[in-house]
């Protein structure tokens, strides 16, 4: 795989492959431009660039391609761009910012991928709300023209909401009425969680197809400010310098550059320098394997920098995401993801060490950024996620993050030769770098935020711990010894393999976040739950659904029971 020269959607045999590489010299959609410490994104979709045959890309709406492209910009915004400290997305285009996701295109897409690229949609949209949460970068969404359903989605997920006064720019959730299906990328919640508008306001706003213009977005708390054209870019500017004045973002003058990863995909799975993942589709099982550093990674601000997107932690973050989301698009059918480590714990730690010691240094925050945001990937991933902590692995600090993201954890037990049994480790990792998406910690979900459990696991950070000590402290499911692991392990396998995965989704999906509940949890619950019920329905998707039927001229046919 090579950024730079393959395309998004590829042919390997007869099978048909989605690839999350791309590059700003290769954008069709997006124009990125830097001017000191503000990035201005601007949207000029090309109609006939969809990553897909069959539809136009029409009115600045958008497909999975436009949003692939997306989340590599932002990427670049964060990595090779550390002096910027708001995002201004804009559009190109004359009467319309966007009209959120392609019709034709959801009308055309099976039901696999529309909740694949709604969900896609949704992480680069919460990675915008990561990145001003966590390290500063502010975002401004400065509407000139129609902004509607995914399209008002994107300035949902802004920190500020500008709009032009010109009587005729409108922001609008029209799915309901329009589609039959709902805003599934975050809207509803977006509206009244973030935005906080009144629930009797959001229902009529989200039953009116035509849209809301500036006055009454602003007494309804869907925009932040507006103003007539003439006095918009002073608008515009202004906000600007009070998002630069709240950013606490502020890195070196050059970044580094994001290369290629320069992976590999074949018949076997996708195979990178830190990860990788073999494929098993005839018992529709992936291993993915995380191998920790083969000596200490640098450790100066200096050596860090000069190692660029080569430095250990980075390369992790960006190859397993790559691998996450190559799985979840393009193996549909395989369920279940066994996770491994393999090397030295210590190595892992000693990274786990200077990602602590220099967490101020932008490069570093950056990189726990990533790597926070491809755990919170995993932790939402619609697969069974089953840890093996077996010989040779290294389930330390940030990898044993890897395993409390996981549905069950087993760890192999040695009792007659405790020195070479594989062990478990904590460290600062564990307890506040990597929150998950309920803003808890994994440790905190785990034990249902019992904080005497907590305390007593941050006085074990530096002692490793055999199945045994694991078991009795919660840290493991089970612990089958050697004389067993095999067919447990293999019993397991073919037992999850054999359940239904609309099932399974569903039992997942409602236990990996218990306890409270944020805005985070809320959109992949609904995404987990209504969206997908929705998008099988007749209703929607029905040769007389409304999805179906939209732009032809007739009257979507509804079967009137409510169920």
């Amino acid at each position: 795989m090579n950024a730079m020269t393959e395309p998004l959607l590829f042919k390997q045999g007869d099978r048909e492959l989605v690839s999350f590489a791309t590059h700003p010299a290769k954008y069709q959609h997006w124009q990125l431009a830097v001017e000191g410490d503000v990035a201005r994104l601007k949207l000029d979709i090309n109609e006939d660039g969809g990553i897909k045959p069959g539809y136009k890309l029409k009115l600045n709406s958008y497909d999975l391609g436009v949003d692939i492209e997306l989340h590599d910009a932002v990427n670049r915004i964060r990595f090779e761009h550390p002096r910027v400290k708001v995002v201004v997305f804009e559009s190109a285009r004359e009467k319309i910012w966007c009209s959120g996701a392609n019709i034709y295109m959801l009308g055309l897409s099976s039901h696999a991928w529309k909740v694949n690229f709604c969900k896609f949609t949704n992480e680069t949209r919460n990675g915008l709300e990561d990145s001003s949460r966590h390290d500063g970068l502010k975002s401004l969404a400065a509407v000139t023209g129609a902004c509607a359903g995914g399209g008002y989605e994107l300035a949902l997920a802004c920190d500020r909401i500008v709009m032009v006064d010109d009587r005729s720019s409108t922001v609008s959730l029209p799915e309901v009425p329009l589609l039959g299906v709902l805003p599934g990328t975050g809207g509803l919640t977006r509206v009244t969680d973030k935005r906080k508008v009144r629930r009797d306001l959001a229902d009529i706003f989200c039953t009116t197809s035509e849209g809301v213009r500036a006055d009454r977005a602003k007494d309804w708390k869907l925009i932040d400010q507006h103003a007539k054209p003439q006095q918009f870019g002073a608008l515009v500017a202004a906000e600007v310098e009070a998002l630069r004045a709240q950013s606490t973002r502020g890195g070196a003058d050059k970044g580094i550059e994001l290369t290629p990863l320069g992976g590999k995909i074949d018949e076997q799975g996708y195979h990178y320098s830190v990860v990788d993942a073999q494929v098993d589709r005839a018992a529709r099982i992936a291993t993915l394997t995380v191998n920790a550093p083969a000596a200490p990674i640098e450790s100066t601000p200096q050596a860090i920098e000069a190692a660029g997107a080569d430095w250990w932690p980075l390369k992790l973050a960006r190859e397993l995401d790559d691998a996450i989301l190559n799985l979840r698009t393009n193996e549909l059918e395989v369920g279940t993801w066994v996770i491994k480590t393999r090397g030295d714990a210590q190595r892992v730690l000693q990274a786990d060490a200077v990602l602590e010691q220099h967490q101020d240094h932008w490069l570093v925050r950056e990189t726990i950024g990533a790597l926070r945001r491809t755990l919170a990937r995993l932790d939402v991933t619609s697969r069974s996620l089953i840890a093996l902590a077996d010989q040779g692995s290294c389930f330390a600090g940030t990898f044993y993050e890897l395993a409390l993201a996981c549905d069950r954890i087993y760890m192999l037990d040695l009792p007659d030769s405790p020195d070479a049994a594989p062990a478990l480790q904590l460290s600062a990792a564990n307890f506040g770098r990597y929150p998950v998406v309920n803003g808890l910690t994994r440790l905190q979900t785990r034990f249902n935020e019992d904080a005497g459990t907590i305390a007593q696991l941050q006085g074990l950070q530096d002692s490793p711990l055999r199945a045994d000590q694991a078991l009795g402290l919660g840290l493991v499911t089970l612990t089958p010894d050697d004389i067993d692991w095999d067919d447990e392990i293999r019993i397991m396998l073919e037992e999850r393999a054999s359940l239904s995965p609309d099932a399974m989704t569903g039992l997942e999906a409602s236990l990996r976040f218990p306890g409270r509940e944020t805005m985070e949890t809320r959109i992949f619950g609904r995404l987990s739950a209504w969206q997908n019920w929705i998008f099988i329905r007749p209703n929607a998707v029905g040769e007389e659904g409304a999805l179906k039927l939209f732009g032809t001229g007739k009257k979507a046919r509804f079967d009137w029971k409510r169920i």
